[in-house]
Formats: structure tokens, C-alpha cells, sequence
């Protein structure tokens, strides 16, 4: 083992002994739940007596290959140890996948999943293709806690003009869901997705909805409606051909929300005022400034949680594929007037390889805490999360209180005049380090030293830069790496409120200005940028401020406070700072 040297944080305002190795949101850091080649979707529900039961989809090989099924394990100890998994359906020639785990009220588990019955593995001549997101939707049921699953019942799927259009004529119908079931009135409904080109295009979002699964143990006497009730499914073909991977929860007031993946580098949401029989057309969703919500084809997660507040995770990059999903990122929701608004987002998960994704989460709540499973496709692992972060999160729409956790030192503006120097204590940045301060343009002109830092050979530089931003140069003696924040939001009059966070966990910078995170918008597909150079031990002794230029009609630019902190504050700290000014 190799030795750690602790330091005391805090980070999200939670003070712990940890090793910066030991980073709660460093998905490595997580507990396994499989390893058994391909891993996806590993979603648990909470059983009577305290255990979690977890089903995912598995194969010996990559996804979509031969032998693809479902399994069940159980935990007993909150996911730090697993149970050999239980096959739901055993390997074969046709694949079982997508399984999705329902808790009845009397301790029941249905899993409903996609299942090959039409024994498909030819399409035009070629052979063994990819048949995971073919024929049935199936449902098996346990009631010994995943010892043992029943036979297999088939949900009945009227054809519609997209199946009539696919590739088999209608013959074969392509779905798949990763829309948990949640409860609704007392019932039960899950999301999914029908598609009518082969393998995933053109697609449509479809509900099954049982109100007496709660009630009824006999699986025949089930009544099951499929929604909407018309004959297309829900999406908004402006968005693109790409509507998918609907999953939904019920608001305090009765309201169906949904949240879907596109390919137009957004997610899109949906509300439903019927119990899913209509619903209104997606639309991008914003956050309360007016900014738009980034996500590329990846997994959009949503969660209602007991408190009656909301959590979703995506990855904040406005990008159109199946890539760029590290890190996760998370928003916390809150309802107000029949509507979701959505935090502006933190970062939640991170692996050190940029190019792992992440994905296809489960929220688990027990005892008042909260776990968050994911998989890269290769491990499926469980992580706690510490439930002060998330308290923050929700606490992001009015907080307005200036962060005091790791503080080093506050100056005015009195100290800050230009080309004068401030002495920092002495202190640790090995998590990461914020600047956090007011800033007054005479003149765009970019290039403008705002201050800098050096030592031992290394630098952080801050700097303006075009179309009304601002950058950060980092300089480890050998590379260089640079960020700048969104453009426009910082004009050459007023006073501007600017947070920069760098965060060696992920080794991501972010920008904060004037309460908005800056995620691109339409200017870049990222608002948050990656660095490579070596900063974790990188000290600020001094800073120097520049001199700032002054403009035809305005007085020369000022700095006119600034903090820093040895750890990469939350977003919502920042906003907090800004808004602590402005009240």
C-alpha cells in the first residue's frame, strides 16, 4: 500500500480528515459492484429490510455482443460487498437487457427489460448484427429478494406508423428504456423508447403506466395503458431525429416531468397535466438566468428525492455523440409554479482518464443519506454523496452568503492598487485553489495583466482576453495551460463579480461571473476547460496586481477585492459570494 499524507479540507462546506487521493467524487474511489466484462445500467431499489437489490445488464464481452442478459445482486452493507449475481435471464443466442427494477408496496420486484423473443439476428443479408434493442418488452417478478425470478410475461405494444416504417415493415419492433419505473397516483410508470430506423434513429418516447401493481399480486389481472394515448409517441422533430432515453418523475402537485437525450447538444423536458396521456412538446430546458441546459447523447438522468426535491444528472457540454461524459455533473431542482427549475451545475463524478464515460446512474436513499451508482460500461460501482454537498446544491437559489471554509485572505481595494504586491500566508493548494474577486474595466483591450503569482518556477497568471472575458494562465515550468470565461459577460463599465476555480481533482477550470457559470452557451461546445500542467504543488506567496488600461470614456480598471481559498469552491459558493455583494 502506498502511504497517503492526509490533509484537512473541507469541500462543500463538510470538514474531513481525507487524502487527496481519497477525492469522494474520483469515481475510482467508488465501490464495485461488477467487473464481469460489459456492466450497464445498474439500478437498486431499497427492499423491507434495508438491503439493496440491484439488477444490471452484463455480457462477457463489449455491449451488444452475443450472450448479453440480466442479472440481480444484492448488498447488505449500503455497497461495499456484493452477492454473486443471479441470472433474471441465463445467456443465449437472443439478448435480454436494458432491466429496470420496480419495489411493489408489499415487497414485490418486477423487472422489466428488452428482450430478442423474435429471435432477429438478420437484417438485409447481414448477419449477426447487433439485436439488444429488438422484439418484446418483457417483465419476470421476485419475491425472495432476487433468489428467484418467475417466468417471463410480455407487454403488449399496439404497432404505430413508426413500426409500420421501420426496417422489418413492422414484423420487429426496436425499443429499449432507461426510464426506471417510479411510483405515480399510487401506480406505477416507466419511460421508454420505440425507434423506427434501425438501430437507434427516428425516435419516439412511450410510457407504460399500471395503476394497481401496488394492490394486484396476480401479474395476470394486471392493467397496464400505453401513453401517450394517440399514435405517435412523444417528441419535437426540431430538436432532430434523436428523441430518446425518456425518464420521468411525478411533482409534488400531481405534474408527470420528463427529461429525454437529443442530438442538438441539449436534453429536452416535458411535462404531462393528464397522467401521461399528453404531454407538451419538449423544449430545451434553462436555468433560472435564461442559459440553456448542455448535454450530448448521453444518459439524462432524473430523480425526485423524499424530500420532494429533484436531482439530474448529465455532463454539461453541449457536444452531439456518444462521447464527452466525463465528468458527471449534477443540478439540483426545485418546483415552483407547476415547474422544475434547475440549479446551475456541479461537478459530481470524475475519472482520470478523460476518455472513460461514465453513465447510466441510480440514485439509492437510505437513512437519510444518498448513493449514486454508475458504470463505465466495464465496472459498475456505488459512491455515497455526501449529503451536505447536495444540501448546498438546493440551497443554490438563495444563498447569498460569502464561503468562510479555507478562506486564506480577503483583500480590498485599498490594497489592491495597480502594480503593488500582497503577501499571502502561507498554506497548502494540493485540492486546488479559487480566486474569487470585483473586477472594473477601463477598456477591453485584451491582454491586460490583472494579477499574477509566481513560485518555484511556476505561475498563475490572470488576464483580460477577447470579446469581454477574462483568462487564466497556469505555468508549471515546462507546459502551460489556459482558460477564459464565457465571452460578453464582463463590459468595460460597472462592476463585475469573477470567480475562477481550478480544481485538481478533475483538472478542470471553471468560470463564475456575476452569478453564471459559464457553460458556453452558443459561442463553444464547453464553458469549462481541462489543464494538464502540474499545479497541486504550486504555493501563492505574492500576488502582483497589473495596471489595467482606462478607457476614452471610463476611469482606468480596478480590482477591487479579492480572495483566495485553498480548495476549489462549489459552484454554488461562488454564486453565493456574488450574490452576498449585490444584496
Amino acid at each position: 500500500m502506498i502511504p497517503a499524507i492526509f490533509l484537512a479540507i473541507s469541500f462543500s462546506g463538510v470538514d474531513q480528515l481525507l487524502a487527496q487521493s481519497a477525492d469522494w467524487r474520483n469515481v475510482k474511489n467508488g465501490h464495485s459492484i461488477s467487473t464481469n466484462g460489459y456492466c450497464d445500467q445498474p439500478y437498486a431499489v431499497v427492499l423491507k429490510n434495508g438491503k439493496w437489490l440491484c439488477v444490471f445488464t452484463t455480457g462477457a464481452t463489449a455491449e451488444g455482443t452475443g450472450g448479453q442478459h440480466i442479472v440481480s445482486t444484492v448488498t447488505e452493507d449500503q455497497g461495499k460487498t456484493w452477492t454473486k449475481t443471479v441470472a433474471i435471464e441465463n445467456p443465449g443466442s437472443e439478448s435480454a437487457s436494458w432491466a429496470m427494477p420496480y419495489l411493489t408496496r408489499y415487497g414485490r420486484v418486477y423487472v422489466f427489460y428488452d428482450y430478442n423473443g423474435d429471435k432477429i439476428h438478420e437484417l438485409n443479408g447481414q448477419k449477426n448484427i447487433r439485436e439488444d434493442m429488438l422484439g418484446w418488452y418483457c417483465y419476470k417478478y421476485s419475491d425472495d429478494e432476487g433468489k428467484t425470478w418467475s417466468k417471463r410475461y410480455r407487454l403488449n405494444i399496439p404497432k404505430t406508423k413508426l413500426d409500420l416504417n421501420n426496417d422489418w415493415k413492422g414484423e420487429v419492433q426496436i425499443l429499449w428504456g432507461i426510464g426506471k419505473p417510479v411510483d405515480v397516483d399510487g401506480g406505477m410508470m416507466f419511460a421508454f423508447t420505440r425507434m423506427g430506423k434501425y438501430l437507434i434513429d427516428n425516435c419516439e418516447g412511450w410510457f407504460f403506466r399500471c395503476d394497481n401493481i401496488n394492490t394486484e399480486r396476480n401479474p395476470d389481472k394486471l392493467k397496464w395503458s400505453l401513453l401517450p394515448g394517440n399514435e405517435q409517441g412523444l417528441k419535437n422533430e426540431k430538436l432532430g431525429p434523436v428523441n430518446e432515453e425518456q425518464n420521468i418523475f411525478q411533482l409534488n402537485n400531481g405534474t408527470l416531468y420528463c427529461m429525454e437525450r437529443t442530438i442538438s447538444g441539449h436534453p429536452a423536458e416535458s411535462y404531462s397535466h393528464d397522467g401521461g396521456k399528453t404531454w407538451t412538446l419538449p423544449q430545451v430546458p434553462q436555468y433560472l438566468n435564461g442559459i440553456e441546459l448542455k448535454n450530448p447523447r448521453a444518459c439524462p438522468r432524473i430523480w425526485k428525492c423524499k424530500n420532494g426535491k429533484y436531482l439530474f444528472w448529465y455532463h454539461n457540454n453541449g457536444s452531439w455523440n456518444f462521447t464527452s461524459r466525463n465528468p458527471a455533473w449534477v443540478s439540483g431542482g426545485i418546483e415552483k409554479n407547476g415547474k422544475i427549475i434547475w440549479s446551475q451545475p456541479e461537478i459530481l463524478f470524475y475519472e482520470d482518464e478523460v476518455e472513460k464515460r461514465m453513465s447510466y446512474p441510480d440514485l439509492i436513499e437510505q437513512g437519510g443519506k444518498y448513493w449514486i451508482t454508475e458504470t463505465n460500461k466495464e465496472e459498475a460501482r456505488s459512491h455515497e454523496v455526501p449529503v451536505d454537498f447536495l444540501n448546498k446544491l438546493w440551497s443554490q437559489f438563495q444563498i447569498n452568503t460569502v464561503a468562510s471554509k479555507n478562506l486564506i485572505q480577503e483583500w480590498k481595494q485599498a490594497d489592491l492598487a495597480s502594480k503593488s504586491t500582497v503577501t499571502v500566508p502561507e498554506s497548502n493548494y494540493q485540492p486546488g485553489f479559487t480566486l474569487d474577486f470585483r473586477l472594473r474595466l477601463g477598456d477591453l483591450q485584451p491582454g491586460q495583466t490583472i494579477f499574477s503569482s509566481k513560485n518555484n518556477g511556476k505561475s498563475v497568471e490572470v488576464k483580460t482576453a477577447e470579446y469581454g472575458s477574462v483568462e487564466i494562465i497556469l505555468k508549471d515550468g515546462t507546459d502551460s495551460s489556459k482558460w477564459n470565461s464565457d465571452p460578453g459577460l464582463i463590459p468595460a463599465y460597472g462592476e463585475h463579480g469573477v470567480t475562477i476555480i481550478v480544481d485538481n481533482g478533475p483538472k478542470i477550470i471553471q468560470f463564475v461571473v456575476d452569478g453564471t457559470v459559464c457553460n458556453g452557451r452558443d459561442f463553444r461546445q464547453y464553458g469549462w476547460g481541462r489543464y494538464t500542467v502540474k499545479m497541486d504543488d504550486f504555493r501563492f506567496l505574492n500576488i502582483e496586481t497589473g495596471q489595467l488600461a482606462k478607457g476614452q470614456l471610463q476611469p482606468q480598471g480596478q480590482v477591487t477585492m479579492l480572495r483566495v481559498y485553498n480548495r476549489p469552491l462549489m459552484n454554488t459558493e461562488a454564486i453565493g459570494n456574488q450574490k452576498n455583494y449585490m444584496k
